[in-house]
């Protein structure tokens, strides 16, 4: 399952991504602990940071620099409007490619049920 999960996430990682900003504001090291929480566990600090940095550039956040104890100010990133037009539209790609690879799931165990 790794080589695909990385491979899927490729494509479906700045949904992800936009998805936690629509819940809140977050710095780029939040948003990776988070994702290892949540089982990501192969992913790469670098991979979210340059996320961040392409998302940015097309517009889908606010950035906002905010002072740290630990060291140089943070970079908190909170999703901004057409960051939001773009997340429904990862949703609504995301249903269409899951309804269809569910029914050919469904397609193909019914037929490896038939041929027992």
């Amino acid at each position: 399952m790794g080589k695909q999960l990385t491979e899927m996430l490729k494509g479906t990682l700045e949904g992800i991504v936009l998805a936690i900003l629509s819940v809140r504001s977050a710095y780029g090291y939040e948003i990776t602990a988070w994702l290892r929480e949540q089982g990501f566990s192969d992913i790469a600090e670098g991979t979210v940071y340059a996320l961040l940095v392409r998302i940015e550039q097309k517009g889908f956040v606010d950035v906002e620099k905010v002072p740290s104890e630990k060291g140089p100010p943070r970079k908190v990133y909170a999703l901004n409007a057409q960051g939001r037009e773009q997340l429904a539209e990862f949703w609504s790609t995301w249903s269409f490619l899951a309804q269809r690879l569910e029914q050919l799931h469904d397609t193909e165990t019914s037929q490896q049920g038939d041929n027992r």
